[in-house]
């Protein structure tokens, strides 16, 4: 029964990725990538990690997928971008990116080499996770809050921007 459930949320995450890349509506590639967070969560669970994932699907699978559907409702991605802004925005979205990612990464590749062991084990409590979060990684997790809500200000200007026309 166990692999048949594996074999199951396996295939869901597959096809859930799959079908994401194949659709061209972006309310169903939302839901396609809903799909695959769910199954992933599945996935941890049958690892035994429940605590990744609950938070696989209530962040994941609730928060972000309805914040993407948020911003795919107020933009009209059919209108398209006009052709003077296209030249300049790749170039500072691919800076910022390798800025922001460098952020992040950075220190979890420097901890990785300091993991804490206590018997024999890596610690894996809901105490020690938010522990570390909030003190070895709070850069990098307020640098993510602070992604989230530019990202909710953008859609709220450019729904004001529309509002005007």
């Amino acid at each position: 029964m166990y692999y048949f459930i594996f074999l199951l949320l396996s295939v869901a995450a597959i096809g859930g990725v799959i079908g994401m890349i194949i659709s061209r509506n972006q309310a169903h590639n939302a839901l396609f990538l809903a799909l695959s967070f769910v199954s992933l969560g599945g996935l941890y669970a049958l690892l035994n990690a429940s605590f990744i994932a609950a938070i696989q699907i209530i962040i994941y699978a609730g928060a972000i997928i309805v914040l993407f559907l948020f911003v795919i409702m107020i933009i009209n991605l059919k209108k398209g971008i006009p052709p003077e802004r296209k030249k300049w925005i790749p170039y500072l979205a691919a800076l910022l990116g390798v800025i922001f990612l460098f952020l992040i990464v950075y220190p979890i590749i420097s901890n990785l080499l300091f993991l804490k062991y206590q018997n024999g084990e890596l610690r894996s409590s809901p105490l020690s996770l938010g522990h570390t979060l909030f003190s070895q990684y709070l850069y990098p997790f307020e640098i993510t809050s602070l992604l989230i809500i530019i990202a909710l200000v953008g859609a709220v200007v450019l729904l004001k921007r529309k509002d005007r026309k």
